[in-house]
């Protein structure tokens, strides 16, 4: 039955990786959660078996445009769904619910404070509910970056509704984080799926900032004519910068909360239906994003910890093509984001938590190795160097530092392995400050072993020293360095460590060639069909007012304009045609195929 509703109503002959155990599990009525890099298909592991196993499924899900989009999209497919949300007029969402109370809807889209009030929770009650699946489920965990609490409301679901399979889903969460929202919101026997979280289709790069107008600009217009995401730190950034790439011939659009909604769902909308547009942004955008062609997400600034970071660099390329991530990397913004952190509401904890992700992502910033395997290590995931980041393509200078290492080795084990680095580099550099005398370390023989550098080469030694995992930040705990058993094999002369020549780096901005838009074997007539079907692509996704990307993906379009199908039986043989779409757009598409020579 899966395999049948993946093929007459989504158009896929096959599975992604990772999906199938999922769907699986939801399917015997087991809670899960499933961790899949952006892109990965998470969506379809709650939408088969919402299909096949019947009755009403219901979607936590936390922004209105995320819900607009994917239920634009089932609609498309053919698929009974829907969303109640706060855009519709009050007579929309009373006749949607007539139709959910009725069985006419299989898959109903909430945010999780309407979800959770008690009389929506009542009125689910009586009904055939097969299915609770809670997007970006990284949201209900108050160890994650992006607690909501909202989200907390939901951890009270699993006792309402007993007999019920619950799916949470995330892109991002660590190891803290992916047992904290087990904790909240799952049965204890929940099985765990963690897909990896490697995008190998992104080039990853960071860059010293010194002169960022350039930098940004010397990127951008290597790529013109792509769809970009550039996060500012600041609204007056995202304005200023925006303006300026505007003059350059770019076309680019602001979005920050200091906007009305009106703008920013314009701009969104733009963004999202056509191609070639760059948006400007702060943090308020990006979650619900669902663009499949982003090709590249620059940060001007660097993001609030590794986590952010992550997700944020998981916008581009989601059709698996090729992509870039470029970030500009100096202290103003390091000092900024401390300053952001210490200001925040929140107990210690949660600050603490959010210095610590912060000097991870320091940590890969100034990595001499592969960046991807210092990123992916943070969550747990080791692989060999990818050969697509920066540092890869181009090794930095590097000077021998095994000494420098063990002494700071040494200093974790001498002080415990319970402090922080600012606490370690006071007893490195041989500061006796009230902290070190009270608990005697101004007594330890690390004491002052490391005065003949400066503590701000101290702090990037320790990232780098932790980027190449001979140190791990105990971010569950509270916030110490430990050793690993690499750092304590480095400790008894096995191997050595070698760091960046200097803390950081100036390098000229790489023009990497942008991906190209088309398939490289497409022949040039090919691509001048490819052209047309995606003005036609734009032109339906306009009148039904839907992403281009929900009536075809580039994918389903490079195909069509490979094969080039005359028959409608031919046509439903392409990738991404379901049922649905075969009825609502063979004979458009065919028609326009049919005009080629």
């Amino acid at each position: 039955m899966k395999y049948r509703v993946l093929r007459d109503v989504f158009g896929f002959e096959s599975f992604r990786p990772g999906q199938e155990p999922v769907i699986d599990t939801v399917l015997a009525g087991r809670d899960a959660l499933a961790v899949m890099p952006t892109g990965g298909g998470k969506s379809l592991c709650f939408q088969v078996p919402a299909l096949v196993r019947g009755g009403l499924t219901v979607v936590v899900s936390p922004l209105v445009a995320l819900m607009q989009d994917q239920v634009a999209a089932l609609q498309l497919a053919g698929v009974a769904a829907d969303a109640i949300h706060s855009l519709n007029p009050r007579a929309g969402n009373v006749a949607i619910w007539r139709r959910v109370a009725a069985g006419e809807i299989r898959l109903l889209y909430l945010a999780p404070e309407r979800l959770m009030t008690e009389r929506m929770l009542a009125a689910l009650s009586r009904l055939p509910l097969s299915l609770i699946a809670v997007d970006e489920a990284h949201c209900v965990s108050q160890w994650g970056p992006s607690f909501r609490p909202e989200y907390g409301a939901l951890s009270a679901l699993r006792a309402r509704f007993r007999e019920v399979p619950i799916l949470a889903l995330t892109a991002t969460a660590d190891a803290v984080t992916r047992d904290d929202i087990a904790a909240q919101l799952l049965a204890p026997d929940a099985a765990q799926f963690v897909a990896g979280f490697d995008r190998p289709n992104i080039h990853l790069a960071v860059e010293p900032r010194n002169a960022a107008r350039r930098q940004l600009l010397s990127f951008a217009k290597a790529r013109r004519g792509q769809s970009g995401i550039v996060y500012c730190l600041s609204r007056r950034k995202v304005e200023e910068t925006a303006a300026m790439l505007h003059g350059e011939g770019i076309r680019a659009l602001p979005y920050h909360a200091g906007m009305s909604a009106e703008e920013r769902t314009a701009n969104q909308d733009i963004f999202t239906a056509e191609p070639g547009v760059v948006i400007v942004a702060t943090i308020a955008f990006g979650m619900g994003i669902d663009k499949p062609d982003v090709r590249y997400v620059f940060h001007t600034d660097i993001p609030s910890g590794i986590e952010a970071y992550y997700q944020e660099i998981g916008r581009a390329a989601r059709d698996g093509e090729p992509g870039d991530a470029c970030m500009l990397y100096g202290f103003d913004d390091i000092r900024l984001r401390r300053m952001f952190i210490d200001d925040e509401d929140g107990g210690d904890d949660h600050k603490r938590r959010a210095h610590k992700r912060l000097d991870a992502l320091l940590g890969y910033c100034e990595t001499p190795g592969c960046r991807r395997v210092t990123l992916l290590a943070y969550f747990g995931e080791r692989i060999e160097p990818c050969g697509n980041c920066d540092t890869c393509l181009r090794p930095v200078a590097l000077v021998e530092a095994t000494e420098d290492a063990q002494l700071a080795l040494s200093a974790v084990i001498q002080t415990g392995q319970r402090f922080g680095a600012a606490h370690l580099i006071d007893v490195l550099a041989g500061t006796p400050t009230e902290k070190v005398v009270k608990f005697g370390h101004d007594r330890r023989d690390a004491f002052g072993g490391g005065a003949h550098h400066a503590k701000t080469v101290w702090r990037s030694i320790l990232r780098q020293i932790v980027a190449a995992g001979h140190l791990h930040l105990d971010i569950a705990g509270h916030g110490g360095i430990q050793t690993t058993e690499r750092g304590r094999a480095l400790l008894r002369g096995e191997g050595e460590f070698q760091r960046r020549a200097e803390a950081t780096r100036s390098r000229q901005s790489r023009a990497r060639g942008a991906s190209k838009e088309t398939d490289p074997a497409l022949s040039a007539g090919d691509e001048a069909l490819l052209t047309r079907l995606k003005r036609l692509r734009l032109r339906l996704a306009k009148e039904r007012g839907v992403p281009a990307f929900a009536v075809f993906t580039d994918r389903s379009l490079i195909e069509m304009a490979r094969k080039r199908p005359r028959s409608r039986e031919d046509f439903a043989e392409i990738h991404g045609v379901g049922a649905a779409k075969l009825k609502t757009f063979a004979d458009i598409f065919l028609a326009e195929i049919g005009t080629t020579a």
